[in-house]
C-alpha cells in the first residue's frame, strides 16, 4: 500500500492535535483536543502527562479513522511540542511523580533570583544561549527534586526520567515500560537551560549547580532522524508500525515548516504566546538585546543550525482571557470585529504581563496592567487594546532582532491561530512598517514536524522541496505614517515601564 501522507503530533499549550499532510504540504487531515489548564496557586501553571497522553492517543486514532486510513498509509510520524513544560516520571511504572509543570509557571524564581544575584548568568548564557529565567525546564526538574517526596532518592537511584511532552510521548509511542526510547531533540534540549549549544550536549557543570542526576536526561538525537526514534506499535493508537523519525519544539518547528532556510529569514507565531525567531545558520550568535540564542534544527548528529528567539509569555492568552476570566467575550473571533468598530484604543494601553515579562525584558517580577483608563473606555476600547498589545510586543522583539543582527527585517512571515484575523494582522504590518505575510498553509508548526519526520524516510527528498511548497495567502502591506507608528510605540513603551518589578 502506498505511504501517501506523513502524519504530525503537535503537543501544544491548549490541546493536542494530529494532522495529515500531502505531499504539497497541504492539510489532509485533523483531529484536536483540548487538556485541562491547572493553576494551583498564583504563578503556578500544570498540565495533567497521562491526559495529554490519553488526548494525543485519541487524536491520532481519529484522524485515522476519520479518513478511513490505516498506518499502512502513512510514511513517517514527526512530533512537535510545547516546550520547556517539564515532565519526571517513573521508568517502571510510566508513572509521573508530579504534574507538568508549564513553561508559563513562575515557582522557580527564588532559583533564578539567587542565580542572578550570584552573577552565574555570565556562565549560563555563553554556554546554553538562554538568560537565567522561569521559563526554562532546569529549574523545574530541581523544584520537582526538591519538593515532591522521595523523587531525589528515586532519581539518584536511576528510576526517574525527564523530558520535555516530546520525550514523553516519544517514551509511550515506542513502548513505555516496554522498551519505550526515552529521546529529545537538539531543538528542545536547546530550551532545558541544561545543553551545551557548541558542544551539542549536556552541561555537566549545570547539572551539577542544579545537583540533577545525568542518567534522567533523554538521549540527545537530530531532529530528522535517518536512523529514526523507533516505531508505533501495533497496538497503539496508530494501529501499526511507524517509523518515528522528526523531532523539533513547536517554535523551531514553525520556522522550517515556514521554509525559512536562508540565513535572515524569521517568521512569527501567534497562539499563547507570541514567538518570533530568525535563521542564524550554522554559527552561535549570542544576543545583546535580550534574545535567546537557540538551537533551529540538525539532520545529522552534532551538525546543528541555530536561531535567534524573542519569547513572548501572553498574546493569544490574553484574548483567552477576555473571555475566560472577564466574560467581555464569548469566542476568539468576535474580536476582529470588535475592534474594528473603534477607531483606536481610547487611549487605554494592556500590557498583559500575567507571566512577567519576556523578551527582550526579562522581568520576572512584572505584572499585567491596563493604563490609560478614562469613563470614554469601553469594551471595544479594551479588546482593541489586547490584539494592540500583541503587536507592540512583537515589535519589541523586533526591535532587538534588528540589533542583533545589524539588518532590518524586510518582512515578517506569519503563522499561528490568531493570524486569520485580517485586523491583527494588517495592524501588525502598520505597528512594524513592512510587509507582514500569511502563507496558504497556516499550521506551519504541524507541517514543519512532518517535514523534519517526510525528509528523513525519503517521502521529502530536500529543502527545496519545502521551499516549492511554500505558496502566499496574504500580504498584509503597512499603512500608517511614520508619526503614527512612533507615537504609538513611545505610548507603549511608556506603559510597559508601568509593569517593571511589581512582585517585591
Amino acid at each position: 500500500m502506498a505511504k501517501e501522507y506523513v502524519l504530525a503530533i503537535d503537543q501544544g499549550t491548549t490541546s493536542s492535535r494530529a494532522m495529515l499532510f500531502n505531499h504539497d504540504g497541504t492539510v489532509a487531515g485533523s483531529a484536536q483536543e483540548e487538556h485541562e489548564q491547572i493553576y494551583p496557586q498564583a504563578g503556578w501553571v500544570e498540565h495533567d502527562p497521562k491526559e495529554i497522553w490519553d488526548k494525543t492517543q485519541r487524536v491520532t486514532s481519529q484522524v485515522l479513522s476519520d479518513n478511513n486510513l490505516s498506518a499502512d498509509n502513512i510514511a513517517a510520524v514527526g512530533i512537535t511540542n510545547q516546550r520547556e513544560t517539564t515532565v519526571v516520571w517513573d521508568k517502571n511504572t510510566g508513572e509521573p511523580v508530579y504534574n507538568a509543570i508549564v513553561w508559563q509557571d513562575t515557582r522557580t524564581q527564588p532559583i533564578v533570583s539567587q542565580w542572578k544575584d550570584e552573577g552565574y548568568e555570565d556562565e549560563i548564557k555563553p554556554k546554553t544561549g538562554l538568560v537565567i529565567a522561569t521559563y526554562f525546564s532546569g529549574t523545574k526538574i530541581a523544584w520537582i527534586l526538591e519538593n515532591v517526596e522521595g523523587a531525589r532518592a528515586r532519581a539518584e537511584a536511576g528510576d526517574l526520567l525527564f523530558g520535555n511532552t516530546d520525550t514523553w510521548l516519544i517514551w509511550n509511542l515506542t513502548g513505555g515500560v516496554n522498551g519505550g526510547h526515552h529521546i529529545t531533540d537538539y531543538t528542545n534540549a536547546s530550551r532545558t537551560m541544561l545543553f551545551n549549544l557548541e558542544n551539542t550536549d549536556w552541561d555537566d557543570g549545570i547539572l551539577e549547580k542544579l545537583d540533577i542526576p545525568k542518567a534522567m536526561l533523554p538521549e540527545l538525537r537530530p531532529s530528522s532522524d535517518r536512523e529514526t526514534y523507533g516505531s508505533t506499535l501495533a497496538d497503539g493508537p496508530m494501529g501499526g508500525e511507524v517509523p518515528i523519525a522528526g523531532d523539533a519544539g513547536d517554535q523551531q518547528a514553525a520556522l522550517f515548516g515556514q521554509a525559512c532556510f536562508d540565513v535572515g529569514q524569521a517568521k512569527n507565531t501567534y497562539g499563547t504566546g507570541n514567538f518570533l525567531l530568525q535563521n542564524t545558520g550554522q554559527q552561535v550568535v549570542p544576543s545583546k538585546s535580550g534574545l535567546l540564542t537557540t538551537g533551529f534544527y540538525a539532520l545529522e548528529k552534532g551538525n546543528s543550525f541555530y536561531a535567534l528567539e524573542g519569547s513572548i509569555a501572553i498574546t493569544g492568552a490574553a484574548v483567552q482571557w477576555l473571555r475566560d476570566n472577564l466574560k467581555m467575550i464569548k469566542d476568539a473571533n468576535e474580536t476582529e470585529e470588535i475592534a474594528q468598530s473603534v477607531e483606536d484604543s481610547g487611549g487605554a494601553i494592556f500590557v498583559p504581563a500575567f507571566s512577567g515579562l519576556f523578551a527582550p525584558y526579562w522581568d520576572e517580577r512584572a505584572r499585567g496592567v491596563i493604563v490609560g483608563l478614562t469613563r470614554y473606555v469601553n469594551r471595544a476600547h479594551l479588546v482593541r487594546a489586547t490584539l494592540e498589545s500583541e503587536c507592540y510586543q512583537s515589535r519589541d522583539v523586533v526591535e532587538a532582532v534588528e540589533q542583533d543582527s545589524g539588518k532590518r527585517l524586510e518582512d515578517l512571515r506569519v503563522d499561528g491561530g490568531s493570524v486569520k484575523n485580517n485586523f491583527l494582522m494588517q495592524l501588525q504590518a502598520d505597528v512594524l512598517g513592512i510587509p507582514v505575510i500569511r502563507p496558504q498553509v497556516q499550521e506551519t508548526t504541524a507541517l514543519g514536524a512532518a517535514y523534519l519526520a517526510g525528509l528523513a524516510t525519503g517521502y521529502w527528498s530536500s529543502l527545496d522541496e519545502m521551499r516549492e511548497n511554500w505558496q502566499v495567502d496574504r500580504t498584509f502591506e503597512p499603512s500608517w505614517s511614520e508619526d503614527q507608528r512612533e507615537t504609538g510605540y513611545a505610548q507603549w513603551k511608556k506603559a510597559i515601564e508601568r509593569t517593571r518589578g511589581w512582585v517585591d
